[in-house]
């Protein structure tokens, strides 16, 4: 019986709607794109996967040229975006946001997601103030995992140029010399973590993923 009067009472409703004059309008159908082209940068990183299943999405958005441009990675995302070599990428949020300061004409619309490193450390790091005096490996002194342990020395007020002993080593070779005992510290991107993990070598100082606050800001932006 309450399920007959609902059905009964939805039919009066619609059926007084109609008798007002409220009709349902169609709705306009967005304009197309203003251009058919796309150009995204091709990164052969794991977090880039979106990129690549977008590609049919974007299509039934209006654009019929999605581009893959291979050249803009070596040179780097966000100064390819900057020279107009590329049209939209993923890229990492802290070479975006040193290219929005310098002035470069980058759009950040959107986040793309948490979760992008972790780092690991030897007995002797149990958190991120301990990196102080300690050795840490990284590709390069610009290097992203460079900025993010920067960011993160910074927050807990240390100066990562000062209090930090940076060393410049390949992932396999630091990844080596922290089973060694000979760093201290390795910032760790995906799969790099992941085999950290299955060889059981150091443990996790902090997981982007659910270590606050890094996990409540996105590490790779649109």
């Amino acid at each position: 019986m309450i399920a007959r009067r609902r059905v009964l009472g939805g039919l009066g409703a619609a059926g007084a709607a109609l008798w007002l004059g409220l009709r349902p309008e169609p709705s306009e159908a967005e304009p197309p794109p203003e251009t058919p082209r796309l150009r995204l940068v091709k990164i052969p990183g794991i977090c880039a996967a979106p990129q690549y299943v977008a590609e049919t999405l974007l299509g039934g958005e209006g654009f019929a040229d999605v581009q893959y441009v291979r050249e803009v990675a070596a040179f780097g995302t966000a100064p390819g975006l900057a020279s107009g070599q590329a049209d939209i990428s993923m890229a990492f949020a802290a070479p975006l946001i040193k290219r929005v300061e310098a002035g470069d004409p980058v759009v950040i619309p959107a986040g793309g997601h948490v979760g992008c490193f972790e780092l690991f450390g030897t007995a002797r790091v149990r958190g991120i103030q301990d990196l102080k005096g300690k050795t840490v490996a990284v590709p390069d002194l610009a290097s992203i995992q460079y900025l993010f342990i920067a960011i993160m020395a910074a927050h807990v007020g240390l100066d990562p140029r000062k209090d930090i002993h940076f060393v410049t080593l390949p992932p396999d070779e630091a990844m080596r010399r922290l089973a060694d005992g000979r760093i201290d510290a390795f910032l760790g991107f995906l799969p790099d973590n992941l085999e950290l993990r299955a060889r059981k070598i150091g443990h996790v100082v902090v997981n982007s993923a659910v270590d606050r606050p890094w996990s409540q800001y996105f590490c790779c932006m649109v």
